[in-house]
């Protein structure tokens, strides 16, 4: 099968109709064991950058982009939204950027870091409702959100913003990772390139797209980079294959979030500082996910290790889930080079034992090796991160979840926030899930989750099996997942689903109520999320 094929396969699954209360919850779970944990209300004060991307309850993909202001207080209870901004772009509708959210939102933070935020726009918004996002914070600066209403099913991120950001201050280096569909509505669509900036906003850099598993590789960039939010954005990205316009946030002079104006395409992701331009010698954990030949839904992670002289060594291994089928239940060895391809870019090439494509474009950044599949054979992109020696995962510690992916039986996205604590013997786990998807009606909402995690091996490999639900909670679409997950510092760790039920991505946050500016040295990570599976658009 093409991946073209493949496309269109995705394309029909994305489009069967839910049927009316498949699936539901009750509000009331009685979880395993009742949540525990120091945060409060007060954990969420200030300003934050929140984005998500998903599928909308028609099948369509949108993305969401903007800020919140919350005020601290109430305790466990409700606190106060005053105010903010928000982009909401869908396949459906004619998007509506800059909208102002109402000053009488609201949300709450349980004492485990799982919270509810809702608000409303002071003027219409394109799916006419107020909106709801499901969270779990690894600290006051940083969290895990969903969207988590019957507008559709999504997943982000939630950032506290650094006040004082200007237009001067974003001069500098920045490599970059887009997702979304393309603009013809029909097909997969991601890009990944580095611009450096001016005081003035003013670009130049590369970029390398991939439509659909064609890849349109190294295309010079240039334009301009306008702060907003704004009602008129003006952002823009040029390149010959490719002229797009953007509205960008920015979280502080280090990480950019951008959405994509217009109905099509949709697209939105993250730019990042760019410190350096070369990929340092080591272990590196990484994750991937989207299309392969025969394999509408595919997923991989594992470890690149590099030599710093050009070489992916064969103590690099991988794990493949194409579409609910594991490849091996032992991590594959494989090997490959890197050569430099450009400013801050680089091609990986020559690979050997590798399943998921034969040549990647790669870019150095803050947030991760930025990586791209531009080989015309399937569409999967991702990210690296640098490994801590001697990093592991910890007993006796609490962590934040978010898990995106595609559940095959119910034929859904599906979007997960979670909140768990491992024992201190080392080998269980235990907390509450929440879960949307389009349809849901409503959603699940702390529901138990319970499960066994065995590892580390020599790379820092770990496996979880957990089971969702209880006599008196349904649980989840699934009943649960299995997941293979990888160390980066102690407190990050990048996850593939290994199971048959469903092929997913995501990332455990470990947790610190009492941290103020990050829980984690990876503070600003890409977060790796299937790319969105095309609907074709109508717009309302």
């Amino acid at each position: 099968m093409s991946v073209r094929t493949a496309i269109v396969l995705l394309l029909a699954l994305s489009t069967i109709t839910l049927l009316v209360g498949c699936g539901s919850s009750t509000s009331t779970p009685t979880p395993v064991a009742p949540p525990t944990g120091g945060f409060s209300n007060s954990n969420l004060n200030g300003t934050y950058v929140f984005s998500v991307s998903g599928t909308d309850t028609a099948g369509a993909p949108y993305a969401i982009l903007g800020t919140l202001a919350a005020n601290g207080s109430g305790g466990n209870g409700n606190g106060g939204i005053t105010g903010g901004t928000i982009d909401i772009v869908d396949a459906e509708f004619v998007p509506a950027y800059d909208l102002s959210i109402n000053s009488n939102g609201f949300y709450s933070v349980g004492v485990d870091g799982r919270g509810q935020a809702t608000i409303g726009t002071a003027t219409a918004n394109p799916f006419g409702d107020n909106l709801t996002f499901d969270f779990v914070l690894s600290s006051s600066s940083h969290g895990l959100i969903t969207e988590f209403d019957g507008n559709g099913s999504s997943s982000g991120t939630l950032d506290l913003q650094t006040a004082g950001i200007t237009q001067a201050s974003l001069a500098g280096s920045y490599a970059f990772s887009f997702s979304g569909i393309d603009p013809a509505g029909t097909g997969a669509f991601a890009n990944v390139g580095a611009f450096t900036l001016d005081a003035n906003g003013n670009a130049s850099g590369v970029e390398d797209f991939n439509d659909s598993g064609l890849a349109y590789p190294e295309q010079s960039l240039s334009g301009q980079v306008i702060l907003g939010p704004s009602a008129t954005p003006a952002t823009t990205l040029i390149a010959t294959a490719f002229p797009l316009t953007f509205d960008v946030y920015a979280i502080d002079a280090t990480h950019l979030k951008f959405i994509e104006i217009g109905s099509l395409p949709i697209l939105s992701g993250d730019a990042f500082s760019q410190p350096s331009t070369t990929i340092p010698a080591g272990t590196m954990a990484f994750t991937l996910a989207g299309a392969l030949p025969a394999y509408p839904a595919s997923v991989l992670g594992g470890f690149m290790v590099t030599d710093g002289a050009g070489n992916i060594t064969s103590a690099s291994t991988e794990d493949l889930n194409e579409f609910g089928s594991v490849v091996s239940s032992a991590p594959v060895s494989f090997s490959a080079i890197y050569t430099l391809a450009g400013t801050g870019r680089y091609t990986l090439t020559n690979f050997t034992g590798f399943i998921g494509g034969t040549e990647y474009a790669a870019y150095p950044s803050s947030g991760g090796l930025l990586l791209l599949e531009i080989d015309n054979s399937g569409i999967m992109a991702g990210a690296a991160y640098p490994q801590t020696a001697g990093a592991t995962f910890g007993t006796s510690e609490g962590y934040g979840l978010s898990l995106s992916g595609y559940n095959l039986g119910d034929q859904v996205e599906v979007d997960d926030i979670a909140e768990f604590t491992a024992d201190s013997t080392g080998a269980t786990v235990t907390g509450l899930i929440d879960e949307n998807y389009p349809g849901a009606a409503p959603p699940f909402f702390g529901q138990a989750l319970s499960g066994t995690y065995a590892g580390p091996d020599s790379s820092g490999r770990y496996e979880l099996v957990a089971a969702t639900g209880n006599t008196n909670s349904p649980g989840t679409l699934n009943g649960g997942f299995g997941l293979t997950f990888y160390t980066v510092d102690g407190t990050t760790f990048p996850f593939i689903e290994s199971d048959s039920g469903q092929v997913a991505t995501g990332v455990f946050v470990l947790q610190n109520p009492a941290a103020v500016s990050a829980a984690a040295p990876r503070s600003h990570m890409f977060i790796v999320k299937p790319l969105m599976r095309p609907h074709a658009a109508k717009k309302k």
